[in-house]
């Protein structure tokens, strides 16, 4: 590990809460740093500009090398003043109130699940539950869900268990992220939220996401309609480097704790940067404990990749399912290519329609909430 390596850095600092001292030392120790960075360069002639011009760059930063997109530096970059912000202290009680539009805490056997709801059992034209994928939270569907109760649905979205303010059990005791567990659990959540079947549900994502996937085929029954967004359908899907990394052995373990990774996943896949209040809500779990970093880190090393896709794409094949299904595909998607969405939907034309998404990449829920709403209106 080189000796400017950020992740030490990012370690110190997502675990401690610096005093003045503390900070004034940090201070110190940086400033001496960067100086001998810039001298060194600038002595080799790499520097791209002179001392000076780097002393009067405002956007040079110790930590600038940490992340490569603009809404994850203010988690991690160092203020002028390191004692009055920038630490992980200040950093959640900016943001340990944002994020929970519409949400509650639901108890459904021994797990606690954070529940997004809007409009009402009587609401005319039926209800809609959402499923999101990893790394993420339910938080991606506050508007489309907003606006759909507007039109006259009743809607639910929680927070997988593991997944945002959900919660996240150490494995080995009462939950250790399976298939059948996951399964398990959103079937009494189900319950203890009174949906009736059958109901339309929308699903999006990785991991989790493709559990709600092989949930809905293994319920076909309680499914009225079914929307996807973009996620995973055949063998031939790429699975994006996070989750490769994840099931290294060690190496899994310490990239689980980056507490910016859902944001980055987010925009990785995404022709945009997320805007910093948004960004906040995503990083905010990883923040406040390790619990959803190891959770991630057990679903990803428990998924069969291979079993799921397949079950997948023969599960939702001509002949295997009946049901009206919705392909709704951000086309801007770097982790999954529109062609994944046109195979999945020659597979049984009959039931699955292919609708385009322009503009929008791996979250069309985020990217463009708007279309996708127009979308789920018009099929539900």
């Amino acid at each position: 590990m080189s000796l400017l390596s950020p992740l030490p850095l990012l370690h110190s600092f997502s675990s401690t809460v610096a005093t003045k001292s503390t900070a004034s030392r940090i201070t110190a120790t940086l400033s001496k740093i960067r100086f001998s960075v810039i001298n060194a360069t600038s002595e080799n002639g790499n520097s791209g500009g002179s001392k000076n011009d780097r002393d009067e760059d405002p956007s040079f930063n110790p930590f600038g090398f940490v992340t490569d997109n603009p809404s994850s530096r203010s988690a991690i970059q160092l203020p002028e003043s390191p004692a009055e912000d920038g630490n992980v202290g200040q950093m959640l009680y900016r943001t340990e109130d944002k994020g929970k539009e519409y949400g509650s805490t639901i108890k459904s056997g021994k797990l606690r699940w954070f529940v997004r709801e809007t409009g009402s059992k009587e609401s005319r034209r039926g209800t809609i539950v959402f499923v999101h994928g990893a790394p993420t939270q339910s938080f991606s569907y506050r508007t489309v869900m907003s606006e759909l109760s507007d039109a006259g649905f009743h809607c639910f979205a929680p927070d997988w268990i593991g997944f945002g303010f959900s919660d996240k059990p150490q494995p080995g005791y009462g939950f250790n992220y399976t298939e059948k567990e996951y399964h398990e659990a959103f079937d009494k959540l189900l319950e203890v939220l009174e949906v009736k079947s059958p109901f339309f549900l929308v699903v999006q994502g990785f991991l989790v996401g493709s559990y709600g996937l092989t949930w809905a085929l293994k319920n076909p029954s309680k499914v009225e309609k079914l929307a996807i967004l973009n996620s995973p359908l055949t063998v031939s899907s790429p699975v994006p480097g996070l989750f490769k990394q994840l099931r290294i052995p060690l190496f899994g373990e310490f990239t689980c704790q980056n507490a910016i990774l859902a944001e980055r996943f987010i925009e990785g896949g995404s022709p945009y940067v997320l805007k910093n209040e948004k960004a906040d809500v995503y990083r905010l779990p990883y923040l406040s404990s390790g619990g959803p970093g190891f959770a991630l880190l057990e679903t990803a090393k428990k998924i069969n990749f291979g079993d799921t896709l397949s079950q997948i794409a023969n599960g939702f094949s001509s002949g295997s399912w009946d049901k009206p299904t919705l392909l709704a595909w951000g086309i801007a998607d770097k982790y999954l290519p529109q062609s994944i969405a046109e195979e999945f939907e020659k597979q049984n034309p009959q039931n699955v329609k292919l609708r385009l998404i322009e503009g929008a990449g791996h979250l069309p829920q985020e990217d463009w909430p708007e279309k996708v709403v127009a979308a789920l209106r018009a099929f539900f």
